[in-house]
Parts: C-alpha cells; sequence; structure tokens
C-alpha cells in the first residue's frame, strides 16, 4: 500500500490533464442538467423500449458498479499502473454522473431517485476533492482528506443498496 500513496501523492497536481478534463466534464453537467431543467434540452425520447435518458443512466451505473470493485482488485494487482487506473476511475465516474444527471433531470425524480442522486453527488464530490487535495488541512487533530476519502469508500455501499432498491421499486415503470 504504501507504493500506491507514494504514487498518489507525487502525481496529485491540479494542473495536470486529469484535473482539466475533470473540470470539463463537470462544467458540461451543469450545463446539461440545467438545460434538461429548463426544457431547453431534451433527452426523452425513445430509443428502443426505454428513453435515451434512461440508457445513458443505466450505463453510467453500471460503469459504477462494476468498476468500483474492478479499481479495488486491480490496483492492489498492478501497483504501477495506478495512475492510469485513477484517471479511468475518476474520469470515468465523472462521465457515469453526467449520464446519471442526464436522467435524474429529464425524468420526474421519484422515491429513491432522490436518495440515488444524492448518493451519487457525494461519491464525486468527495472522490474529486479527495483526489485532487483541495482540503489539505487538520481540524481537531483530524485530516480532512482522510476523513473525505473514510466518507468516499463508505458512500460506495450506500450507492449499492440504493440503487437495488430503486431498481427494484421501479421495475415495470417506464
Amino acid at each position: 500500500m504504501p507504493l500506491i500513496d507514494e504514487v498518489a501523492r507525487k502525481q496529485i497536481s491540479r494542473r495536470d490533464l486529469s484535473f482539466l478534463f475533470g473540470i470539463l466534464i463537470i462544467i458540461l453537467t451543469i450545463f446539461l442538467s440545467a438545460g434538461i431543467y429548463f426544457h431547453l434540452l431534451q433527452f426523452r425520447f425513445l430509443v428502443g423500449p426505454l428513453f435515451l435518458s434512461h440508457w445513458l443512466s443505466w450505463i453510467g451505473t453500471v460503469y459504477i458498479a462494476f468498476y468500483t470493485p474492478a479499481y479495488h482488485f486491480l490496483k492492489r494487482r498492478y501497483p504501477k499502473n495506478i495512475l492510469r487506473l485513477l484517471r479511468f476511475h475518476c474520469l470515468g465516474y465523472l462521465i457515469a454522473f453526467m449520464f446519471i444527471s442526464i436522467h435524474f433531470f429529464s425524468a420526474t425524480p421519484r422515491g429513491t431517485g432522490e436518495a440515488l442522486y444524492l448518493t451519487t453527488l457525494i461519491l464525486v464530490m468527495s472522490g474529486f476533492i479527495f483526489r485532487f487535495q483541495f482540503l489539505r488541512t487538520h481540524i481537531g487533530g483530524y485530516n480532512i482528506n482522510h476523513i473525505l476519502r473514510y466518507i468516499h469508500l463508505s458512500v460506495v455501499m450506500t450507492f449499492y443498496i440504493v440503487i437495488v432498491v430503486h431498481i427494484i421499486q421501479h421495475m415495470g415503470a417506464p
């Protein structure tokens, strides 16, 4: 594990391309979400049996659901590739979040939809802040980055629970 921390610490910079692409994806997500919310953009048309926004949310959710355990395994199996894996992890999650946001703002969120979106938002925010070390401070003897990492890892289990309940709740609904 020390090798992973050393490599990650050396490469954490807000000037690297991952940070710039991450910011661009976040800005694009905000514009798409606002455009959908204010009915300037439309992603609610049928593609096969489901709306496009629904397909996008499935793509984003499946990516998060499958890449999370894969990332955990791969970063330990191939520690020399940690930066590539981390880049794929961060940017992939941001794109997945953009797809989920398109679905969230296209549909009228019901029941677990709000909980799932909030869970995913916390995952993305805590991960982004932790990855690019925005809070390098201590409060009351606690390292804020360690707290963010704990929150990020803890919310993953919440994501799995809420997504299963959300799918069951909306089975058969359009």
